[in-house]
């Protein structure tokens, strides 16, 4: 395997990073995962739970669960980029062989696709709306125009440059970020109201499933198809736990403060409470005093794109996966201008915001619990270190195709989007096709129909069938 030189734009694309160039530690995996998601947006979610129905301290419970344990899926991933030194969806090859891993491939660009123009589309509203706030015209065409290709050339350049530089840019965007979320949270404090907030009443069992499945789905669940991106540059010796700890420990302590907070300032304010559906960055500026409102601005913009830097870079790896043969740096490029059209989209002429994004959690969240379940299995199922030259051969150990694999995520989840409603159905008839099996639950007015069950019944029945079915297949896979 050749080594690729060292330089400002990161040269490895989808190919085994070479022993020299494993250096780094489990501790580093904190940084990318930190930074990506101390963004203030963590505390929109606060109005999001909120708004199944549920009591304060049902939403604290559900979010500290849901945010902890998607993570910690992310980081039992992770340990797949320390075995292989490939990014994800390479390694994911040996679960379903080497062109099966294309069917779960194109779920996971267009998620990655999705949560990146997601993330822009915010940083742009949320542009928008400071300026309003400190006197300017925040619907001009212009400025829009502007912040969307401001936002748009720092999220294509940072991921292009590639990893060595964004774990750089990270490090440094953890502690900004960092910061003037500190000072957000104490200038926000008096805008709580305790008695408000603990008034809210208890919700249903249904209600508070739900919420759990859109917390996961929302944090670890969204990133679980990137997490050995950024393990693949560990060494082979590096603990198994500690890559599961730090990845865990970096993607939830942020978001379990926001969330919990943004749960008060939510729950204190119903006019908060409702604009955050809209504009989930810029409703939480409005709190604010107009001195802040700048750094607020800059800060909310970077961790976003802070946040869809990790998404476009490895979105572009997935192309690359499933057999598009371009430079790395080509393949980001691509995917940024599918980000930037999408944005422009939904910032002028989409009529809503939330909606659109529950859609997408919900859609393609089913398929991804069902690989995400079966590549779990797998990992935890293998023994030895991965056979770099057989994820590249289609007659190498792995094969071409893994039939139980590919049938196991087809029929969980066909079986999961008939037992999940999706949010926006309401507004684009085409949607209204999941849900077909909630009748077995109460229908699609019961009060299970929102507990969005499917995704996890795909993530489970899919690891427990692969755990089971699969166990002979990899005792013969290592034993070759």
């Amino acid at each position: 395997m050749t080594q690729n030189p060292p330089g400002l734009i990161e040269r490895a694309g989808i190919e085994i990073i070479p022993e020299s160039e494993r250096t780094a530690k489990p501790r580093d995996l904190f940084w990318p995962w930190f930074a990506a998601n101390v963004s203030v947006f963590g505390m929109s979610y606060g109005s999001f739970v909120l708004g199944f129905g549920i009591s304060f301290w049902q939403a604290t419970i559900v979010s500290i669960v849901g945010i902890v344990v998607s993570f910690l899926l992310c980081g039992l991933i992770a340990i797949a980029g320390k075995r292989g030194s490939a990014p994800t969806m390479v390694l994911s090859r040996a679960a379903f062989g080497v062109h099966g891993q294309k069917v779960p491939g194109i779920v996971s660009w267009l998620t990655s696709i999705g949560w990146e123009t997601f993330l822009a589309i915010m940083a742009v509203l949320a542009t928008a709306t400071v300026i309003t706030q400190l006197g300017g015209d925040g619907d001009s065409i212009a400025l829009r125009i502007t912040a969307t290709v401001i936002v748009a050339a720092l999220i294509v350049g940072a991921s292009v440059l590639g990893y060595h530089a964004i774990m750089k840019m990270q490090s440094v965007l953890t502690w900004l970020t960092g910061a003037v979320t500190i000072l957000y949270v104490i200038l926000a404090v008096p805008s709580i109201d305790l008695e408000a907030v603990l008034a809210r009443p208890d919700g249903g069992i249904g209600q508070v499933i739900g919420a759990l499945v859109m917390v996961m789905t929302g944090f670890g669940l969204g990133w679980i198809n990137i997490a050995a991106d950024w393990s693949r540059y560990q060494k082979r010796t590096a603990s198994d736990g500690a890559i599961v700890a730090w990845n865990t420990i970096g993607g939830s302590v942020a978001p379990v403060i926001l969330v919990v907070f943004g749960l008060l300032l939510a729950g204190s304010n119903d006019d908060l409470f409702t604009a955050v559906q809209a504009d989930p960055i810029g409703a939480l500026a409005t709190i604010l005093p107009l001195w802040v409102l700048v750094p607020f601005l800059l800060t909310a913009v970077l961790a976003l794109v802070s946040g869809a830097v990790l998404g476009i870079y490895s979105s572009g790896l997935t192309l690359l996966s499933l057999g598009i043969r371009i430079p790395r740096p080509s393949a980001a490029a691509i995917d940024g201008a599918i980000l930037t059209a999408g944005t422009i989209f939904v910032v002028f002429f989409a009529t809503d915001f939330l909606g659109p994004f529950q859609s997408f959690l919900i859609t393609l969240g089913v398929p991804l619990a069902s690989w995400a379940g079966i590549l779990i299995a797998d990992i935890l199922r293998r023994k030895k270190d991965y056979d770099e030259q057989a994820l590249f051969d289609a007659r190498g150990r792995y094969g071409a195709w893994d039939w139980t694999s590919i049938g196991t995520m087809v029929v969980t989840s066909v079986i999961g989007w008939g037992l999940v409603v999706n949010n926006f159905a309401d507004d684009a008839p085409w949607n209204n096709w999941q849900g077909y099996l909630l009748f077995l639950i109460g229908g699609k007015d019961g009060e299970w129909a929102y507990a969005n069950l499917g995704v996890f019944f795909a993530l489970v029945l899919s690891f427990l069938v692969t755990y089971v079915a699969r166990a002979g297949r990899i005792r013969r896979q290592e034993q070759v």
